[in-house]
């Protein structure tokens, strides 16, 4: 799906394409693509390269954890999930290797890594969907998610599916949303409202 969205600067295509689609066509990802795909969250930028970022896979053909993984979601969630090719979560530790060394920086830096997920994601034709409606205490349970690391969110990846099925009060929503316009989100000097 190409979408109308323009902005008035020379910004890549590439931004305007991308979006986050939940219909999903159910097919299996090669090794390679999410390979790459994950490889793209490992080169992003960080606070003293630290590289603060986990992630937590499964694909679909995964019969050890897929369903484990798409029980993490919540249930709105899961019943689009369901037909991705691959699950993550993205987890940033806290901390810079030390209790007495807090990271003010973790979930900016592990937000850059999402970013790079999702437009590798998109160079290869697939979708990334980010979300936070998962359940937090199990998932750092059924996950072994050590107390220093905060679960950021997790990713739907796959190629585009189908709307007609989704629910059917999902199936109007799935269309590239627009943005703001830049001088509401950017200001020179101070704050403003």
């Amino acid at each position: 799906m190409t979408t109308d969205r323009q902005t008035d600067t020379a910004l890549d295509p590439m931004f305007l394409h991308r979006w986050s689609p939940r219909a999903f066509d159910g097919s299996v990802m090669s090794a390679e693509d999410l390979r790459t795909i994950l490889d793209a969250g490992r080169w992003a930028p960080s606070s003293f390269n630290y590289q603060p970022w986990r992630f937590l896979y499964t694909t679909r053909d995964d019969a050890a954890n897929w369903d484990r993984f798409l029980d993490l979601l919540i249930p709105f969630n899961a019943v689009w999930a369901k037909d991705a090719s691959a699950l993550l979560f993205i987890l940033s530790e806290m901390t810079m290797g030390a209790p007495d060394k807090p990271s003010h920086s973790h979930s900016f830096d592990a937000g850059a890594a999402w970013a790079a997920i999702a437009l590798q994601a998109h160079l290869l034709g697939y979708h990334a969907h980010g979300m936070v409606g998962i359940d937090m205490e199990k998932t750092r349970t059924e996950l072994a998610i050590p107390d220093g690391f905060r679960i950021e969110a997790a990713v739907a990846i796959g190629r585009m599916g189908d709307p007609a099925n989704l629910p059917e009060k999902l199936q109007a929503r799935e269309q590239p949303s627009d943005r703001k316009p830049l001088e509401e989100l950017a200001y020179p000097g101070n704050f403003r409202n």
